[in-house]
């Protein structure tokens, strides 16, 4: 699904004009952003987190040539996926490892 596709998705659903579902969809796709990237968490309970995490540096290798090179430390976007999330997803037995 794409965005365009996403957009028609809240149409249906909430039954809104196309023009305020796409404005919704950018703002708040947006306020997300500008929060992680200020180093916020934002949590939206039964769906997941987003939150900025620091990779640290480590060592890698050039792919062409075979050559030993450092990777800096950087921060990445990450998501969580939050418990009602996982559980459709993955059916009911989502995480149980007993039988």
């Amino acid at each position: 699904m794409n965005k365009g596709e996403l957009v028609d998705a809240i149409v249906e659903k909430a039954g809104v004009p196309k023009r305020t579902a796409e404005t919704v969809l950018s703002a708040t796709l947006e306020a997300i952003v500008e929060a992680v990237a200020e180093g916020e968490k934002v949590t939206l309970v039964g769906f997941g987190s987003f939150e900025s995490r620091v990779r640290k540096a480590r060592e890698g290798r050039n792919p062409k040539t075979g050559a030993k090179m450092d990777i800096p430390e950087t921060v990445v976007p990450a998501f969580s996926a939050g418990k009602s999330f996982r559980e459709r997803v993955g059916g009911a037995d989502a995480g149980d490892d007993e039988e």
